[in-house]
C-alpha cells in the first residue's frame, strides 16, 4: 500500500474494496451472534448513502454530524459523508443535549446523522435549536420525530434515493486533494470547552504510514481487529477504522466495554487498542481472580509473573533450572490467560492516557506482550510507539515514520509532519498558538533519550506546583494510587499548597466485600464518611506512600461519594479524569483537607 500516493481516504476504500469483494469486513452481533458484512455490501452502501446525501443538498465543504454506537452503520455514515466530499463531525453517544447544541453550531452542521430512538431524543431537540442544521437521518426504525425547524428522513429512505441516482461517487471523490479537511475531531475537554480539531485525509494517511511501518515488525497477515473505543475518538478513528481498511483487514464491533473480555473471547483479534485505563481494569480483574485461588495455583500465578518480568528486564538471565520452570509456566498459567484475550493477540497497544509501566510489565510477564505509544488528536493522532525488537516499558517509544519530535528549552514536546492537523476550526489565534513555525506544541513535558525513545514526564498544564516551589507530576502519584486492588479510581490535588492531598474511589469489588465483611451497607455514598473504611484506605495510603518521595507523598485523603463516570461529566468519553468538573464539585471539601486559613 503506497499510503504517500493516496489522495483520500475513500480512495483508499474504494481500492480495497475492489479487491477484497465478497471477503468479510464488518462484523456486528444482531441476535446472539456476529453477522457479516462483506466489502462489497459496504461499497455498495456507502455508493448509494453518498448519492443520497447530495441529493438531499449536501455539497463538498458541508459539515455532516455523526452520532452514533460503533456499528457497521458508523463507518458507512463516515466513508459516505467524505465520498461526498463533505466533512463529517463525529460526536460522543454520551454528550449531553447541551454538548450536542455545542458541536452542531461551533460546526455549523448541515445536518446530522443519528443511531437509536434514545440519541434522537438528545440529538433532535439540540438540531432544533441549530439554524444551520436542517436534516436528521435516523439509522434505525424509530417513532417519526417531526420537528419544523428540521426534515427527519429515515436511513433507508436517503439510501433508496441514493440507489435511484447514477454511480459518479468516484468520478466526483477524484476531484479531492490529499490536504482536503475530512473531519472534525471534537477535542473530549478535560480542560473546558472542547475545540473542533480540522483533520485532511493527508494527515490520517501519513499517521497509518506510520502505523503500518510500526505493525510490519510484528509480522502481518491476515488481521482482526475488535473495535470498542469510540470511533468518535481520533485514536479509534484511525486506528481502528482507517488503518484497518488499508491493511484489508476484518472489525468486530464490541457489544460493550462491560461485555469486552466476552467478545475477545469470541472475535480472537491479532491486534488491539486501548486505553490504559483499561488495563487497569483488567489487571484487577485478574489479581481478584487470583487471590480466590488456592495457594498452589497463586504461588505458580506468581512465579510465571516473577519469571517473565526477568526475562523481560534482563534477557539471557534466568538461569537453566529457572528456564525449564519458565516453560511449565508458559503451558500451565500464560497459555491460559493468552486464551482469555483470544489466544492468537500479536500485540495490545495502549494509547491516549500514560500507562504505568507495572502494568505493562505484568501483561508482557504473561505472555501478552503490550506496547506504549503516544499521541493527540491535534495529531492525527498517533507521535510514537514502542518497537517489538526494543520495548522500553517506561517510554512511549520513538517517533513513527514521518515524523520529527524535539523538546523545547522549558521540556515542551514538539512535533511535526504531515500528521500535524490543519487548526482548530474557527479559532486562529489557538491555532497559531498551537502551531509555531510547523511545530505543533503539544503541552506535554517529555524527554528523548540516547535511543530517540520518548518519556512523557507530564501535561505541561496539569503540573501541580507545591507552595515551596517543587514540581510534582499528579498522574504520576495518581497512577500508583489506582495501581492498587482497592482504589478504583484518584484525582491528586496540591497546587500552591504545602503538600499533596488525593480525592480516591474505592473499587466497586472490593468495596462489596469489604462491606459485606464488616456488615456495612454497600453503597458509596453511604460509606464516604465511614470511619472503619477510612482507616482500610489509610493503610493503602500508607502503602502506596513507602514508593513515593517525600513531595510526593499523599499527606491527606477524603473517599468520594460518587464514582467518576462519563454521565457526570468527571470523564472523557476515554476514561480520562476531567479535573475541572471534579474540583468544581470537590473543591472546597478538598481544600478543607489543609485545614483552616492561616492569616
Amino acid at each position: 500500500m503506497d499510503y504517500q500516493a493516496l489522495r483520500s481516504i475513500p480512495a483508499l476504500f474504494f481500492s480495497q474494496a475492489a479487491k477484497l469483494g465478497d471477503q468479510p469486513f464488518l462484523w456486528a452481533k444482531r441476535d446472539g451472534a456476529y453477522r457479516r458484512t462483506t466489502w462489497a455490501e459496504t461499497d455498495a452502501a456507502v455508493r448509494r448513502l453518498s448519492k443520497g446525501l447530495r441529493e438531499l443538498g449536501i455539497e463538498p465543504g458541508d459539515r455532516v454530524a455523526l452520532v452514533s454506537e460503533n456499528r457497521p452503520e458508523w463507518m458507512i455514515a463516515d466513508l459516505a459523508i467524505m465520498s461526498a466530499r463533505a466533512i463529517t463531525v463525529p460526536a460522543y453517544t454520551t454528550n449531553t443535549e447541551s454538548d450536542h447544541r455545542h458541536i452542531l453550531a461551533d460546526s455549523e452542521a448541515k445536518a446530522v446523522i443519528v443511531s437509536g430512538d434514545q440519541l434522537l431524543k438528545q440529538v433532535l431537540p439540540a438540531a432544533s435549536k441549530v439554524p444551520t442544521c436542517k436534516i436528521v437521518i435516523a439509522m434505525d426504525e424509530v417513532e417519526i420525530h417531526q420537528v419544523h425547524e428540521v426534515s427527519f428522513y429515515p436511513w433507508g429512505e436517503v439510501l433508496s434515493r441514493g440507489a435511484a441516482l447514477p454511480d459518479d461517487v468516484e468520478a466526483l471523490e477524484a476531484e479531492a486533494k490529499r490536504g482536503d479537511v475530512c473531519c472534525f475531531i471534537y477535542t473530549s475537554g478535560t480542560g473546558g470547552t472542547p475545540k473542533g480539531v480540522m483533520l485532511s485525509h493527508g494527515n490520517i494517511l501519513c499517521n497509518c504510514l506510520g502505523a503500518y511501518d510500526l505493525l510490519k515488525s510484528y509480522g502481518l497477515s491476515h488481521e482482526i481487529f475488535i473495535s470498542f473505543l469510540p470511533l468518535s475518538h481520533s485514536y479509534e478513528h484511525t486506528a481502528g477504522e482507517v488503518l484497518p481498511i488499508s491493511l484489508g483487514a476484518e472489525i468486530y464491533f464490541a457489544e460493550s466495554v462491560e461485555t469486552l473480555l466476552s467478545n475477545l473471547g469470541e472475535v480472537r483479534p491479532t491486534l488491539m487498542t486501548a486505553v490504559p485505563r483499561l488495563y487497569e481494569t483488567m489487571y484487577q480483574r485478574i489479581q481478584r481472580q487470583i487471590s480466590k485461588e488456592k495457594p498452589f495455583r497463586q504461588r505458580l500465578f506468581a512465579l510465571a509473573e516473577r519469571l517473565g518480568r526477568k526475562r523481560f528486564l534482563e534477557p539471557g538471565s534466568l538461569t537453566l533450572w529457572e528456564r525449564l520452570l519458565d516453560v511449565v509456566c508458559d503451558r500451565l498459567v500464560r497459555t491460559k490467560v493468552r486464551a482469555r484475550f483470544g489466544g492468537r493477540l500479536k500485540a495490545m497497544v495502549s494509547g491516549g492516557a500514560a500507562l504505568n509501566p507495572d502494568i505493562g510489565l505484568f501483561f508482557t510477564a504473561l505472555g501478552l506482550r503490550i506496547m506504549q505509544g503516544y499521541g493527540q488528536t491535534e495529531a492525527s493522532p498517533v507521535i510514537c510507539a514502542n518497537r517489538p525488537q526494543k520495548n522500553k516499558m517506561h517510554t512511549v517509544g520513538p517517533p513513527l515514520t514521518g515524523v520529527e519530535v524535539r523538546i523545547a528549552e522549558d521540556g515542551e514536546i514538539l512535533v511535526r509532519g504531515e500528521l500535524v492537523m490543519q487548526g482548530y476550526w474557527k479559532q486562529p489565534e489557538a491555532t497559531a498558538r498551537a502551531i509555531q513555525d510547523g511545530w505543533l506544541h503539544t503541552g506535554d513535558i517529555g524527554e528523548l533519550d540516547e535511543d530517540g525513545y520518548l518519556t512523557i514526564t507530564d501535561r505541561k498544564k496539569d503540573i501541580v506546583v507545591l507552595s515551596g516551589g517543587d514540581n510534582i507530576s499528579p498522574a504520576r502519584v495518581e497512577s500508583f494510587l489506582t495501581l492498587q486492588p482497592e482504589i478504583a479510581q484518584a484525582m491528586v490535588v496540591g497546587d500552591k499548597r504545602p503538600h499533596l492531598v488525593a480525592l480516591l474511589v474505592p473499587d466497586p469489588d472490593w468495596l462489596h466485600e469489604w462491606a459485606r465483611g464488616s456488615g456495612k451497607p454497600r453503597d458509596l455514598a453511604s460509606l464516604s464518611e465511614d470511619e472503619d473504611l477510612r482507616n482500610a484506605l489509610s493503610k493503602v495510603v500508607e502503602r502506596v506512600n513507602g514508593g513515593l518521595s517525600n513531595l510526593e507523598k499523599v499527606r491527606r485523603f477524603m473517599i468520594s461519594p460518587e464514582r467518576f463516570t462519563v454521565e457526570n461529566e468527571m470523564l472523557t468519553p476515554t476514561m480520562k479524569i476531567r479535573r475541572h468538573v471534579i474540583r468544581g464539585s470537590f473543591g472546597e471539601a478538598l481544600d478543607a483537607l489543609y485545614g483552616p486559613a492561616k492569616h
